[in-house]
């Protein structure tokens, strides 16, 4: 368990204070317009993995893939911190998303093969929210203070040290066990190649949206991505051994925690992504004060999944606490888009607090009520399943508000400028890198000292935050369907064991 613990350490430090040192990456390697991708190229590599992952788990047990994982993301993680160009900051991070999807898939799943019983299993999970809380705690706080003074490259290497420790634990001490005593079945891999094929081919059709790519090469990507989805649904239905077992995709229980996972990645990253830009390239903030705003969202999430174990076996309808997370998460991202430069900053603070609760109590719920329900020689897929789309939505989140950010901002800026008669700025202003990177700052203000550049800033800084201002109105009303996902989970009792089947330990 203090294995798996270094592992969550590892995988939560690398999302929080890679989000807080975004600004500060781009501004360097002048690269805004594959700011997105630096995420998704992460949750893309990581979504496909995943679910391959998760079956190779449940065949031949965990402790293997575990091991390769943690070696491939720590190595991917010190590519990231040598990168010199934005292409291959976002290639570093899918060789690192490989890794994570790995870790995703396995580490979650270890822990019903250690304690099947759901009793002793929350007694246990308060240890993991403990150690996913202490570098969600540290980590914007730490990818600010990394990225000001010892500049944004230290954010990727400060997982080195993590994951030596994560590797020494976990092969000394973590047991294989293999859930069932039938030889290993043969892998899906047609299925792994359609996945792959149909959130590849959406991705880049969302990412080159705005980019005016020609309306025919964008046609036939969503072409694309609709016939392989089509073509994923027909193979696992006729698969001897499919990667997305259609039953489990039809079960009652099962299909609506997925959906809230789907939505509860989207609103997630969408926030986590796109606050620490309104707050640095909006507000004029540094990166460590940037990191100190966004810093209580993840502390509370760890503080909520502890107060969600207290109390979630004591409810006669565990499930409602769903509903009542949703509901905390969708006012927060509402709530940010009454933020401006003069709110105080206990304001901000306190609604990334109540955000943070929101999603303390659907994280920890999504995965137990998943492990509960599901069949126990299927845990590694099931739970693989609900990481999936919960990256999926990530995915989505961050490259639809990408999209929506990145055309509000520059018809914004165009319109502020044309009513100043201003248009000579354009291709300046149009560029938030001209709002974070210091060098580019001085030289518009510079090249338009006659132009009242403070001015110009300040305009263009408040179109800024109208945009991503937008976003979170999106994302607070499209968690809204999530209230009826969670009125539909099943009662669940958590008092049994997951499964009566014994596991094989090897």
């Amino acid at each position: 368990m203090l294995g798996l613990c270094c592992v969550l350490i590892m995988v939560a430090l690398d999302q929080t204070v890679v989000g807080t040192a975004m600004p500060t990456v781009v501004a360097d390697l002048r690269g805004f317009a594959l700011y997105a991708w630096v995420g998704t190229s992460y949750l893309l590599t990581s979504v496909i993995t995943v679910p391959i992952f998760g079956k190779l788990g449940d065949d031949h047990g965990r402790k293997p893939f575990v091991l390769a994982a943690i070696a491939l993301f720590t190595a991917a993680s010190m590519l990231c911190g040598l990168a010199q160009t934005m292409p291959q900051l976002v290639l570093a991070r899918a060789l690192q998303g490989v890794g994570g999807g790995m870790l995703v898939a396995t580490t979650f799943a270890c822990v019903p093969d250690l304690f099947p019983h759901t009793a002793e299993r929350l007694r246990w999970q308060v240890m993991l929210s403990a150690s996913f809380g202490l570098a969600n705690a540290v980590g914007p706080s730490l990818g600010g203070f990394l990225t000001e003074y010892f500049g944004w490259r230290s954010v990727f290497f400060v997982n080195l040290p993590v994951g030596l420790i994560s590797l020494a634990c976990v092969w000394r001490f973590l047991p294989v066990i293999r859930q069932a005593a039938r030889p290993p079945s043969r892998l899906d891999w047609q299925g792994a190649a359609l996945i792959a094929l149909f959130l590849g081919s959406l991705q880049l059709a969302v990412e080159w949206l705005p980019q005016h790519k020609p309306p025919l090469l964008l046609g036939l990507l969503a072409a694309l991505s609709l016939a392989a989805l089509l073509a994923l649904i027909w193979w696992e239905k006729r698969s001897p051994n499919p990667l997305l077992p259609p039953s489990m995709l039809a079960h009652p229980g099962l299909a609506p925690l997925f959906g809230l996972s789907l939505l509860m990645g989207f609103g997630m990253f969408a926030v986590m992504y796109y606050a620490p830009l309104m707050f640095q390239a909006g507000f004029g903030l540094s990166p460590n004060q940037a990191g100190l705003l966004v810093t209580p969202l993840v502390v509370f999430i760890t503080l909520g999944s502890m107060v969600n174990g207290r109390i979630v076996q004591r409810l006669r309808r565990p499930t409602r606490l769903l509903t009542l997370g949703l509901l905390m998460f969708a006012l927060t991202a509402a709530l940010l888009t009454r933020a401006t430069p003069a709110t105080a900053h206990w304001l901000i603070i306190a609604n990334m607090m109540l955000g943070g609760l929101g999603l303390g109590l659907l994280m920890p719920n999504l995965t137990i009520f998943v492990q509960q329900l599901a069949p126990r020689q299927q845990l590694g897929v099931s739970t693989a399943m609900l990481q999936s789309t919960r990256m999926v939505g990530g995915m989505l989140g961050t490259a639809v508000m990408g999209v929506v950010v990145s055309r509000q901002f520059q018809h914004g800026v165009a319109a502020m400028l044309e009513a100043r008669h201003g248009g000579a700025w354009q291709s300046w202003l149009a560029d938030p890198q001209t709002l974070l990177n210091p060098a580019i700052l001085a030289q518009f203000r510079l090249a338009a000292a006659a132009a009242q550049p403070e001015a110009l800033l300040a305009a263009t800084r408040l179109q800024l935050v109208d945009a991503i201002h937008l976003s979170q109105w999106l994302v607070a009303i499209l968690l809204l369907p999530g209230l009826w996902l969670a009125r539909k989970v099943p009662a669940i009792q958590l008092s049994s064991m997951i499964s009566a089947e014994a596991p094989r330990h090897d």
